[in-house]
């Protein structure tokens, strides 16, 4: 367990304002080679919604820790910040685009007791995409070819920066192992087959859910993602199931029902996550400019 939060950006020495320096450039560097990324791989970049009547429910997600949510009056609705635009993605990717990603704000109350795991921000941002008629592998494959990318792009572009905050980076062998249910690696891999939301694929069959998390050395989970359930009857199955409100995702239920929502997969990969592995911070806040660890709020 840490002994140290991070500190506000008003109360670094200027030693550690240097560092942050640092951090600044790979988080800068890392966002123009992912976005790149996609764009080059004919993915549309579309705009983050952060208020809305619908929002990913985490649950019955068995990591999900929230305290609570924030909702709001607007407009005489009731509306919830931001806790994944994953509801937002498929329809999006069903309706518009076949490929699409965005930066996407992010708002979970994590519980206070998280802020020493060095893993969670109660406020974070998670680069989202989505794919039209793909599969779980298509999406682990592109994924292993922009991370192992994105290293070697940062070990050319930003030794200067890595030096200094004592980071040797190896790009990691492809492809990337694969374990079900969980994993206690010491390497990049991926975690599969986790029971889930409702709108993760479920085999009717075999049973087996068709998800995957990919995992890193020292940080543990840096995207989550899934294939999609695209059938009416199966979705309200499971959120009969799950005990999930289906008045909370009636536009969905209303396109499933008429065959509007396509089979898509996609994922959502957290940024403070993966820049924080990159640099070697001890916290995820460490790579937030104003630091927002679980439990504590800051001046800004």
């Amino acid at each position: 367990m840490l002994t140290e939060m991070p500190k506000e950006l008003k109360d670094l020495s200027e030693k550690e304002l240097e560092r942050k320096k640092a951090i600044g450039s790979i988080t800068t560097k890392t966002l123009s080679y992912m976005t790149n990324a996609f764009v080059e791989r004919g993915f549309s970049w579309f705009l983050p919604v952060v208020f809305s009547k619908v929002t990913d429910p985490l649950w019955p997600d068995p990591s999900a820790s929230i305290e609570g949510r924030i909702e709001v009056d607007m407009y005489g609705e009731k509306v919830m910040a931001m806790q994944s635009m994953i509801v937002h993605k498929i329809t999006a990717c069903s309706l518009l685009y076949d490929r699409l990603f965005t930066l996407s704000p992010n708002i979970r109350l994590e519980r206070r007791d998280r802020a020493t795991t060095g893993r969670h921000a109660y406020e974070f941002t998670q680069l989202d995409f989505e794919m039209r008629y793909a599969s779980s592998r298509d999406v682990m494959d592109m994924v292993e070819e922009m991370t192992c990318g994105l290293i070697s792009y940062l070990k050319r572009t930003s030794k200067e920066e890595l030096a200094y905050l004592g980071r040797d980076l190896a790009v990691p062998e492809r492809p990337f192992r694969v374990y079900e249910r969980e994993a206690k690696s010491d390497e990049f891999c991926w975690v599969v087959d986790m029971p889930r939301e409702f709108y993760d694929f479920e085999d009717p069959d075999s049973g087996f859910w068709d998800n995957y998390d990919l995992m890193l050395p020292g940080i543990g989970e840096v995207l989550s993602g899934s294939r999609r359930e695209s059938d009416y009857d199966r979705i309200v199955r499971k959120m009969d199931r799950d005990g999930v409100r289906k008045e909370n995702f009636r536009a969905l239920l209303d396109l499933a029902g008429s065959g509007r929502i396509r089979p898509t997969a996609g994922a959502g990969i957290g940024l403070e996550r993966l820049i924080a592995w990159m640099c070697g911070a001890k916290h995820v806040c460490e790579v937030q400019p104003f630091p927002r660890i679980p439990g504590l709020v800051g001046d800004l």
